[in-house]
């Protein structure tokens, strides 16, 4: 992809996700999301209304009227994208493909991050960690997040989700707003998941197409496994196939689904032919 092109495609998503996070996410974002605690502000006097366990004592004597201490949220989070990038991530078969609706919606949550205040930092992962941009703020952090999620192309097309876990355990020392998007096609993180929840605010984002939940009858067919590469051929028509196949990608999705619900981490699930701002404004209204 040129450099004219990348540009038109960063701007474009831009300006979608940027008036999402303006208009609908920025509020739900920051009530659902908390800061570290409250911090002194300033004392002011009493007003009708003011709660008395407020009331600063000392100066009250020293004034001989009622003032009250005010406190502000100590606000500034992290928040940590961690985006499968592994070849099933390339799968679409309606007007997107699984890649482009993870890039719309990490936009969204970085410009919504963005807009608080808060650093976004990225992880891009396959069954090793790809890329790392440490969490800072501001608009030209995000944009540059936008690229790389547009264009970077992975060594490798295969998915560890534990070992991108484990990485952002050693790297992130302070409570973090954790988003893995993902399909979930993985195995064997339900232990790392359990940890990392333990210190991190974590949200897993189950991204899909319709037509992987089953194979649809079209006789033989020559397939490919996005993450090996190999090829084989299929019989469709066979129920047994069929049944094997549904049978295999329920048992992911259920994995998923147990895995981050025993960790306390919160889910999310997203179809690239449904509206993923639907999905996100239920979630942050659910948890507000």
């Amino acid at each position: 992809m040129d450099t004219k092109e990348l540009l038109k495609k960063v701007r474009k998503i831009e300006i979608k996700t940027r008036r999402l996070s303006d208009h609908i996410f920025g509020g739900e974002y920051h009530s659902t999301f908390k800061g570290r605690g409250m911090t002194f502000s300033e004392v002011r006097q009493y007003q009708f209304g003011d709660d008395v366990r407020s009331i600063d004592w000392n100066v009250t004597a020293r004034y001989n009227e009622p003032y009250i201490k005010v406190f502000e949220e100590e606000r500034e989070l992290t928040m940590m994208l961690m985006v499968d990038v592994s070849g099933s991530e390339l799968f679409g078969t309606d007007q997107q493909f699984k890649n482009e609706v993870v890039t719309e919606i990490a936009a969204t949550l970085a410009f919504s991050a963005t807009q608080n205040n808060d650093k976004i930092g990225l992880i891009l992962f396959s069954d090793t960690v790809e890329l790392f941009i440490p969490p800072k703020k501001g608009r030209s952090h995000v944009l540059r997040i936008i690229r790389e999620l547009i264009e970077f192309e992975p060594k490798s097309k295969q998915t560890n989700l534990a070992e991108a876990l484990k990485f952002l355990r050693n790297v992130m020392k302070k409570k973090a707003i954790v988003f893995v998007l993902s399909d979930f096609i993985a195995d064997d993180y339900e232990h790392t998941i359990k940890i990392v929840s333990g210190k991190h605010d974590v949200t897993g984002i189950r991204v899909f197409d319709k037509r992987e939940e089953e194979i649809p009858n079209l006789g033989m067919v020559q397939m490919q496994d996005e993450e090996t590469g190999d090829l084989m051929l299929v019989n469709t028509a066979s129920k047994k196939v069929r049944h094997n196949y549904s049978q295999f990608y329920q048992e992911k999705v259920k994995y998923y689904k147990e895995s981050f619900s025993r960790s306390g981490a919160g889910t999310i699930n997203c179809r690239v032919d449904e509206s993923y701002v639907k999905k996100l404004l239920g979630y942050f209204k659910g948890r507000g």
